[in-house]
């Protein structure tokens, strides 16, 4: 993905039904989709206190 593109899928899991999570490269946030055929959803990743989880890569290596 070139670095003109705003975000950047970090995970995938699956093939029929898709998980997947995104960066938004402009704020750090982190978001959870999915989805199934024509059905799907994107929602923000959120820790243990609630709060928006922000992009850090040490957490995914």
């Amino acid at each position: 993905m070139g670095s003109d593109k705003r975000f950047e899928v970090i995970y995938t899991q699956g093939m029929a039904d898709i998980t997947r999570v995104l960066l938004d490269r402009a704020t750090g946030m982190l978001y959870l989709e999915m989805h199934d055929g024509n059905a799907g959803g994107i929602t923000p990743l959120l820790d243990s206190e609630g709060k928006p989880m922000k992009w850090r890569p040490e957490d995914w290596t």
